[in-house]
């Protein structure tokens, strides 16, 4: 602030430092382009006054928002808070803000979302897109993006290795003596479904275990509970979910009929969701490492952004990434 309480300007800093507002404005946003010794002048003269560069004017004029952001399927869902909160948590202390949308499982709200956003951030972090390739080359196109659970050509993604949890769940199911077991899909346009789905199903046919599918059914609690009635008339002994939403929802159907878990049909779910290990048996899940993922998310988004930033952030280590089954009470013997 100045003598008077007003709000100081970047002419006022110019005037103190004996340089023009412009250069004020190069040593503030491109310091690269000021040299050292008027850096710190114009440093020390904003410092006294107290000047707070205007944000949005700093927009109009560098053509950049500050701002990423985050798109994600369904802020309900559990399994999304950990990652919402990981990417928030790592801008916290960068010049970035995050702006949050939901599509609430709507492509078409997905697709209107992102197109709107482009216009308001300098780049989008889109956490399990369910839209086409075409439609994410169109949005790829307009701003710098970086994919969740999802690959392109046309934007960097950082995946989760889904195939050691689900190799080692059935592997467990196996063991345990069956052979005969249904895979409960998730969206027909869920890129990561589709990944389950592959891993599962060579898993299977190397042990010798009949996969049948069901589905597809909404990823939520809702979806499972209509799920259930399916999973008992397929005669099956054992039921892979997409989610643990999913699973929930099943183990709650089958509780109403009277069907035991896992005496009659043994459940595994997938996210490992806080409420997984408080059902009644707690449920059986391939564990995913979200927060190392949105960790990594967030880096390669702010070195994209920021060319401070490292250029090729060190992501996690493979291990870090990669999936493990939680065994728990909705799994036992035939």
């Amino acid at each position: 602030m100045s003598a008077d309480g007003t709000r100081a300007s970047i002419r006022a800093v110019a005037n103190l430092a004996g340089v023009s507002p412009s250069t004020v404005s190069r040593a503030l946003n491109s310091p690269e382009l000021v040299n050292a010794e008027t850096r710190r002048r114009v440093l020390e003269c904003a410092e006294r006054l107290g000047y707070q560069p205007n944000r949005a004017a700093q927009s109009l004029v560098l053509g950049r928002t500050r701002n990423v952001g985050l798109i994600v399927p369904d802020i309900a869902n559990p399994f999304f808070a950990p990652f919402i909160k990981g990417v928030e948590a790592y801008f916290r202390d960068t010049e970035f803000a995050v702006f949050l949308a939901d599509t609430d499982e709507d492509t078409a709200t997905e697709v209107r979302l992102a197109e709107a956003m482009v216009e308001r951030v300098d780049g989008l972090i889109l956490c399990a897109p369910r839209m086409s390739g075409t439609r994410l080359r169109a949005v790829a196109a307009k701003t710098s993006v970086v994919l969740a659970y999802r690959t392109s050509r046309s934007a960097p993604s950082v995946l989760l290795d889904f195939q050691p949890g689900l190799d080692q769940a059935v592997a467990h199911v196996h063991a345990l003596g069956h052979r005969r077991c249904a895979y409960l899909s998730g969206p027909a346009n869920s890129w990561s479904n589709r990944q389950r789905r592959k891993f599962l199903g060579a898993a299977c046919e190397e042990r010798g275990i009949e996969l049948v599918d069901l589905g597809p059914y909404e990823p939520r609690f809702t979806g499972g509970y209509r799920a259930a009635d399916e999973v008992v008339a397929a005669d099956v002994t054992a039921a892979f979910a997409y989610n643990d939403l999913v699973a929930l929802g099943v183990l709650s159907r089958l509780t109403e009929r009277g069907v035991k878990v896992p005496t009659d049909l043994g459940i595994v779910g997938f996210d490992d969701i806080p409420m997984a290990s408080m059902t009644n048996p707690p449920l059986t899940t391939v564990a995913m490492p979200v927060n190392a993922l949105s960790q990594a998310a967030a880096a390669t988004m702010h070195a994209t952004l920021d060319p401070r930033a490292p250029k090729a952030p060190p992501l996690p280590p493979a291990a870090e990434l990669a999936t493990r089954l939680l065994i728990r009470g909705t799994t036992g013997p035939v």
